[in-house]
């Protein structure tokens, strides 16, 4: 039993730190996506809270009973030849797009809580991904789940001292929201949108967990403990910027600014939390990505390993507000397509009792 759970935590903590990435952990992805829209933003994030529990289980059972060595298993199986080969290159497309975000969020993060040119901070982040990836997959879910619970405490810190302690009070909040800059300015829309995006996000790794899990029920509450956690943390994080949602707008950090206010040490805490969040998104979007056309280790790995770090590093200089508002839109679509998909095919396994046990 113990060991279950454990074996729940490693995937529910893993899947986190892939979905908890340079956007989430900033505040700029909840603030585009629900903050502004005021104080109807905490009925959003529990809408979208709903939906990523689902998906995110589905998720994981579905790669354990197809065994997935990677997304694609999932995808073609789901989707047939035609329709599953043209979602499978859309979605590795976004998995480089949002590994790019997460090495120009690397840059801003290092340079507003250490002072670090943008151009060093980026780079620091190549060579710690690319040392990782070099690992096996095991070592890579274990590096992943292991800043969670540190990320949850600095962040739940955080968003309660200034819920209690801010100089507006939260019923003003509407006063300030900018629905205009959210993402399509329907607060309901926009939370069923950002569902899509965290499945389009943990869809591949989250599925080769699921594949690699000791049982389907073992895969499907890791899938279920990784959307909680998830959840609590964008409740926390839309809690504290809506309650200084008078000046979030104003900066590319939104938490950044809310720990600094508090002590400037917790401001480093929270800085060094989202540079290890950022990292865990990176390796989780580029190994799929990378194992998606050649095998783990292999020469041509070793190849393209390198020269995707590379391309990513000059491509993140297009900066990172910028390119956290252009590409996790348009893959939320992506990801609600995925979620429908998920759905059906879920449904069906689940009536296949030959797929729940393994021989």
């Amino acid at each position: 039993m113990l060991a279950n759970v454990k074996d729940v935590l490693k995937i529910g903590f893993a899947y986190t730190g892939v979905v908890v990435g340079a956007g989430f952990s900033t505040g700029q992805e909840i603030l585009q996506f629900f903050t502004n829209n005021g104080y109807i933003s905490i009925i959003a994030v529990l809408l979208s809270g709903f939906l990523i529990l689902f998906t995110g289980k589905w998720t994981a059972d579905v790669g354990y009973d197809l065994e997935a060595e990677s997304h694609v298993d999932s995808i073609m199986n789901t989707f047939g030849p035609f329709f599953g080969r043209l979602i499978d290159y859309i979605l590795a497309f976004f998995l480089y797009g949002v590994a790019v975000i997460m090495i120009a969020g690397a840059g801003s993060t290092f340079y507003e809580s250490f002072g670090t040119p943008p151009w060093l901070g980026s780079l620091i982040l190549v060579i710690a991904v690319y040392i990782t990836l070099n690992l096996n997959f095991n070592k890579i879910v274990i590096a992943l789940g292991v800043v969670t619970p540190y990320l949850l405490g600095v962040v739940i810190i955080i968003a309660l001292v200034t819920y209690f302690n801010s100089p507006m009070p939260l019923s003003e909040a509407d006063r300030f929201a900018k629905p205009e800059l959210t993402v399509d300015g329907a607060w309901w829309w926009d939370a069923i949108t950002y569902s899509g995006f965290t499945i389009a996000v943990a869809f591949s790794f989250l599925t080769m967990m699921g594949a690699d899990s000791k049982s389907r029920k073992v895969a499907g509450y890791g899938g279920i403990a990784g959307s909680i956690i998830i959840l609590v943390l964008m409740l926390m994080i839309n809690l504290g910027i809506l309650s200084r949602l008078d000046a979030v707008n104003d900066v590319e950090l939104p938490m950044l600014l809310l720990g600094g206010e508090i002590h400037p040490a917790l401001g480093i805490l929270l800085g060094i939390a989202m540079l290890l969040v950022i990292y865990n998104t990176a390796v989780g979007m580029l190994y799929p990505f990378l194992i998606r056309f050649l095998a783990p280790k292999s020469r041509g790995y070793s190849i393209l390993l390198p020269v995707s770090l590379v391309l990513g590093y000059i491509l993140s200089f297009a900066g990172f507000a910028d390119l956290v508002g252009t590409v996790y839109p348009v893959m939320g679509y992506v990801g609600l397509l995925l979620g429908a998909g998920l759905f059906v095919k879920w449904i069906a396994l689940l009536g296949n009792k030959k797929n729940r046990t393994r021989v």
